[in-house]
């Protein structure tokens, strides 16, 4: 059943959940468009103080766009191999990589042609 796609159901939990899905691909729409029509420049930065000597590579200055720090977090975790978080408190966005992976995230931020500073 999992390679099936509803397509008409009668059932309000059915039709709840046709919604949430229509829903969030507008919101993924217009979280890439908001993204790529503000003029933003990550700054790069490794932190070691009050983390018991474990070094974190830090992205800041990012949109404050929930959904695409999500997804880049999620995909920055992935393709480096390591944990980390985003937070949207303050005035913009932060991504937190766990290790040194400065060189990886410089190459995917190349990639999607993202602009960046502090390497």
């Amino acid at each position: 059943m999992s390679n099936s796609k509803l397509v008409w159901s009668d059932d309000p939990k059915d039709r709840a959940k046709l919604d949430a899905e229509a829903g969030k691909a507008k919101t993924k729409e217009a979280s890439d468009e908001f993204v790529k029509s503000t003029n933003w420049v990550a700054v790069f930065r490794l932190e070691k103080s009050g983390r018991g000597g474990k070094t974190v590579t830090v992205i800041d200055q990012l949109p404050k766009q929930e959904i695409f720090l999500r997804d880049l977090c999620k995909e920055l975790k992935n393709k480096c191999g390591t944990g980390g978080t985003y937070s949207i408190e303050g005035k913009e966005g932060l991504i937190e990589i766990q290790g040194d992976k400065r060189d990886a995230i410089k190459a995917i931020f190349t990639k999607k042609g993202y602009r960046f500073k502090g390497m």
